[in-house]
């Protein structure tokens, strides 16, 4: 692979993706996003292309005039604030019109179509950061009760079961309620809310959606997680293994200890 194309979201998830690729030796053609991808990708790329959320032809005419054949989508986009900030241009109007709806599972999918009948492959996104995929286990020093344990069965349950209608990826328990499950507003938003509700002890589950296309859709958690986890209280977040991305993984691991957050990596067809 002489050239990699990169569709840069926002987060910290397309710059740790640029440096690992880079480091294997990848070329990489960047489309990032206004508003959206962290301006600091300039100063890690020397080809970078803005956008703004909307514009499919310009995506594909950057990468077509650069030689891309496969490509890489990293990184989300506020969907609150793009309903509202799009600007497509005349491909990206038409592609909107074909969406049956606007769920993330069907606009992903949608869009890698369309990159795929230009002759561009979508790729996993996680192609040069195995390391940060964690295994089963406890990833702190500490780890959850048998209270504890129950509750992240009963959230990784639940939160199958939203994601399965695409509302989100995260739930939040305590002691066998639900106080919290993610919608638009996103993970960090719905940690804080299920806090104020439930009040300190509180569990936070995030998970892949059954339908979800991990090649550009992975779940992710970074050490702003375990910030606001640490501001409402919450005592243990549980991760699918295999599925998730920890951003920043051992300052998330270090920050978790300091606070007494406990961090788990779980099947979910496991207990344990």
């Amino acid at each position: 692979m002489s050239r990699l194309g990169l569709i840069a979201g926002n987060g910290q998830f397309p710059l740790l993706f640029a440096e690992a690729a880079r480091a294997e030796g990848v070329e990489i053609v960047a489309v990032a996003q206004e508003g959206e991808t962290p301006a600091e990708i300039t100063a890690l790329l020397p080809e970078v292309t803005w956008v703004r959320v909307g514009e499919l032809g310009k995506i594909i005419t950057t990468f077509q005039q650069a030689g891309v054949t496969q490509a890489v989508m990293a990184g989300g986009i506020n969907k609150a604030g793009a309903m509202t900030n799009i600007q497509p241009d005349a491909r990206g109007l038409a592609f909107i019109g074909k969406m049956p709806n606007l769920k993330d599972d069907v606009i992903l999918r949608g869009l890698a179509q369309e990159l795929e009948g230009e002759g561009i492959t979508v790729i996993e996104s996680t192609r040069y950061l195995s390391a940060l995929i964690p295994e089963i286990g406890v990833l702190t020093s500490a780890k959850p009760d048998t209270q504890q344990w129950d509750d992240i069965q009963l959230g990784v349950t639940v939160a199958k079961e939203i994601g399965r209608w695409d509302i989100g990826q995260s739930v939040v328990v305590k002691r066998g309620t639900v106080f919290a499950v993610e919608g638009a507003e996103g993970t960090s938003a719905a940690i804080r809310r299920g806090g104020e509700l439930g009040g300190a002890g509180t569990v936070v589950v995030k998970v892949s959606k059954p339908q979800q296309d991990l090649r550009f859709d992975v779940p992710a958690i970074g050490p702003e997680t375990i910030a606001v986890m640490h501001e409402v209280g919450t005592a243990v977040l549980a991760i699918e293994a295999h599925k998730t991305l920890m951003i920043e993984r051992e300052a998330l691991l270090t920050k978790a200890n300091k606070v007494s957050i406990r961090v788990v990596a779980v099947s979910v067809n496991s207990d344990r």
